[in-house]
C-alpha cells in the first residue's frame, strides 16, 4: 500500500471519526425536559421572535440580515416533530389530536416549514432582495400556516 493511501485511509478515517462524533454532540443537545409542551412553547416563541425580527430586518431593507433568522427557523423545523411524543396534549398545549392522527401530514408540514426557511436563507445570502420580499410575504400562511392551520387550536382570547 502506498503512502498516499495510507495517507487517505486515516484522513476518512479521522473524518468518520468526527461524524460520529458530530452526530453524538446533536442527540445529547436534543434531550428535552420532562414537559414537552413546555419544551415546544419555548421553541414556538423563539421561533415567532426569529419571524418578527425577519419581518423587521425586510421592512428596514436590510435583506442580507435576514439569513441567520431564516437558519434558526429551518434549524428549529428540525426539531418540531421531536417536541410532539404521543400522548403530550394537555389543557396547556394548542396542539389538535389531529398531529397524533395524521403524523406524517404534519411531519411534512414542519419538513416545508424547513425548506422554505432554508430558501429564504439562501435568498438572503445571495442579497436577491426581490426573492426574499416575496417569499416573506407568502412565508406566513405557507410555512407556519400549514402546520398551524390543521394541527393548532386557535389562539386563545
Amino acid at each position: 500500500m502506498t503512502h498516499i493511501r495510507k495517507l487517505q485511509r486515516g484522513m476518512l478515517g479521522c473524518a468518520v471519526l468526527v461524524l460520529a462524533l458530530a452526530a453524538g454532540a446533536t442527540a445529547q443537545s436534543m434531550k428535552m425536559s420532562s414537559d414537552p409542551v413546555a419544551d415546544r412553547q419555548r421553541l414556538m416563541k423563539l421561533t415567532g421572535a426569529s419571524w418578527a425580527d425577519i419581518q423587521a430586518k425586510v421592512k428596514a431593507g436590510n435583506i442580507e440580515a435576514v439569513a441567520v433568522n431564516a437558519e434558526t427557523l429551518a434549524i428549529n423545523a428540525m426539531h418540531i416533530p421531536v417536541l410532539f411524543p404521543e400522548g403530550s396534549l394537555t389543557e396547556k398545549s394548542s396542539a389538535k389530536p389531529e398531529i397524533w392522527q395524521k403524523w406524517s401530514d404534519f411531519q411534512a408540514a414542519a419538513k416545508n416549514l424547513g425548506s422554505m426557511a432554508e430558501q429564504l436563507r439562501d435568498a438572503s445570502r445571495a442579497k436577491d432582495q426581490a426573492a426574499v420580499e416575496a417569499m416573506v410575504k407568502d412565508f406566513g400562511p405557507k410555512a407556519c400556516g400549514s402546520c398551524h392551520t390543521p394541527f393548532r387550536k386557535p389562539p386563545r382570547s
